[in-house]
């Protein structure tokens, strides 16, 4: 469900009356919850509103759904940021949640929600713990389409060698491509039961490896520099999954290569540059 699309308007989540109306009005077979506030960064600067926006949006959403389409099935995007510094690796969804900035304790907060909505009024909601992913359209405040971006804007401005900015480049993340957490959360919704299942690759990367990659798939040369304002506060060091859960559920498994994630993003982030489009490049 889209609710944007249902009244004809955007819906603000933090209106419950709002909300409740445009699911009366939906009546929705289907719901994919994935509005947050959504940046590690910013959330360390505007904490409380994350808190209460993260988990508002949520609870209003989950509850409407209880009383206009308590039959719909849901499917919640949850974040692998609640799992903080996992003791293991690779983590699966029985690691101990430990979320280590607002934006994942606010993350944490609405999983152990849905979680509560699912036991105490039996509706059908999935929680999907999502880790990283990227591809062509998503925001440069992420850390591969910054990159893609700012290569990008080298490739445009006809340099032989692109300077790129990251944070912290030893830092490793999960990363998945975009189209194949699609294509997870549409299964979640139609076969899955309710409950925590990770979306993932399995495959870290770090800035480095990241930028070496893209070096590769792009054939230009890169000037690596770190800028150290970009770095984390609590850092997680390396992120992995496992999606044997969602495998099991719903026989997903990821197709994309990460070096076609790469690759896809450049190139549209090179024909958004040419056509004017781009916004101002910004970091991760």
């Amino acid at each position: 469900m889209d609710l944007s699309r249902s009244s004809g308007l955007g819906v603000d989540l933090l209106d419950a009356a709002a909300v409740r109306a445009a699911v009366r009005e939906a009546a929705p077979d289907v719901v994919h919850h994935l509005a947050a506030r959504a940046h590690v960064g910013e959330s360390w600067r505007e904490p409380e509103a994350y808190l209460h926006d993260n988990l508002a949006m949520t609870f209003h959403l989950l509850d409407a759904i209880r009383e206009e389409a308590p039959g719909a099935s849901v499917v919640v995007a949850a974040s692998s940021e609640l799992y903080g510094p996992p003791a293991q690796l690779p983590v699966d969804e029985t690691a101990p949640l430990q979320p280590q900035n607002p934006y994942a304790v606010s993350k944490t907060a609405t999983d152990l929600l849905a979680g509560f909505f699912a036991d105490a009024h039996g509706l059908r909601v999935v929680r999907a713990r999502a880790f990283n992913h990227a591809g062509p359209g998503q925001e440069p405040i992420y850390a591969i389409a910054s990159f893609a971006r700012q290569i990008a804007a080298g490739i445009v401005a006809g340099q032989e060698r692109v300077r790129v900015v990251t944070g912290n480049p030893d830092a490793r993340r999960d990363y998945t491509d975009v189209r194949d957490v699609v294509r997870a959360y549409r299964l979640l919704a139609e076969s899955a039961d309710p409950g925590p299942y990770n979306v993932c690759s399995g495959r870290p990367a770090s800035a480095a490896e990241l930028l070496e990659a893209l070096g590769r798939v792009t054939g230009v040369g890169i000037d690596h520099v770190v800028d150290d304002s970009l770095r984390r506060s609590n850092e997680v060091m390396e992120v992995r999954g496992t999606y044997a859960r969602l495998y099991a559920a719903t026989h997903w498994e990821p197709e994309i290569p990460l070096e076609q994630t790469l690759a896809d993003t450049v190139e549209w982030w090179t024909e958004e540059i040419r056509a004017g489009r781009a916004p101002a490049c910004m970091h991760e």
